[in-house]
């Protein structure tokens, strides 16, 4: 052994060295985040409680019962019921179990016409299961809970045209949805929002 270690271990340097990092952060600022009096600003993109969008124009969800969101879901989450009425598919109900999602938001890539998004939207918990699993009117609730919250006029969730994918492999659908209106009265922007990637 060198005398330096011999030194070390006698004199308990190591301890010392823990106990000034104890003190020094004793009288340091704190980083915990005083919940629910205190809130964390949420980032753009931030995957929260699932919604179904309402149309502005008609008033019901925007789903075309394609059932693309079911055949990407990697957990296996989404379960469309829909029958064929007058050549048209409609959408029975619409149930989403999230005590079982991965919230990856490949469902909101993948459906054709943004029907369906999470939201922003981070505190809702349940003590039983049966709370956790939304069908579509709590689908659609959840959306205007949401829109009720939201402080702008229109809102567009980044997911809908996801960066990193040529504009022109869109749905016409993808391609032209710009932000929704939340508030009654207000017009609907026809704005196409795309984000090309620089070749």
């Amino acid at each position: 052994m060198k005398v330096k270690e011999i030194l070390t271990k006698i004199l308990l340097i190591e301890i010392f060295k823990g106990l000034a990092l104890t003190l020094k952060m004793l009288f340091s600022k704190s980083v915990t985040v005083q919940y629910p009096f205190e809130k964390r600003n949420i980032h753009e993109g931030f995957r929260g409680r699932h919604a179904l969008v309402r149309d502005p124009i008609s008033g019901d969800d925007k789903c075309i019962g394609c059932m693309r969101c079911t055949t990407v879901c990697p957990s296996r989450c989404i379960h469309i019921k829909r029958e064929k009425r007058e050549n048209k598919m409609v959408v029975i109900d619409y149930i989403i179990d999230a005590s079982r999602c991965v919230y990856c938001a490949y469902c909101v890539e993948a459906c054709p016409v943004c029907a369906l998004v999470l939201t922003e939207d981070y505190e809702y918990s349940s003590y039983e299961r049966k709370g956790l699993i939304f069908n579509k009117e709590k689908l659609l609730k959840n959306w205007d809970e949401f829109s009720a919250k939201w402080p702008a006029d229109y809102y567009f969730n980044k997911f809908w045209q996801p960066p990193g994918i040529d504009p022109s492999r869109w749905p016409k659908t993808k391609r032209e949805q710009g932000p929704v209106p939340l508030k009654r009265g207000v017009e609907i922007k026809r704005e196409v929002k795309n984000e090309q990637l620089p070749s």
